[in-house]
């Protein structure tokens, strides 16, 4: 009976090491994968959501800044226009 018991242990020894390396060699695999695909993307010229959001922000600042010019562009040149002078009256027309 004992030498069964042992067989047994052995047996879920084996299978519990074996499970290990198993699950060793899937993130090995995974991360291996993970590398490739960042190699494979950095030859893309892609750029990296940290930059992309820099970018952004730099755009929308712009854009702000842009606008705030444009207006106050505008509300300048709105005092610089003269007032509009009046028409002189038309002389009625004799017969």
């Amino acid at each position: 009976m004992q030498s069964e018991n042992r067989i047994f242990d052995d047996l879920a020894k084996m299978v519990n090491g074996i499970a290990g390396t198993v699950a060793g060699a899937g993130r090995e695999a995974e991360a291996a994968m993970r590398e490739r695909a960042k190699e494979f993307v950095g030859r893309m010229d892609f750029v990296s959501r940290e930059e992309f959001e820099a970018v952004k922000q730099m755009a929308a600042t712009a854009r702000a800044e842009a606008e705030a010019l444009k207006a106050r562009l505008d509300k300048l040149e709105g005092a610089a226009k003269p007032a509009p002078s009046p028409k002189p009256a038309a002389k009625p027309r004799a017969k």
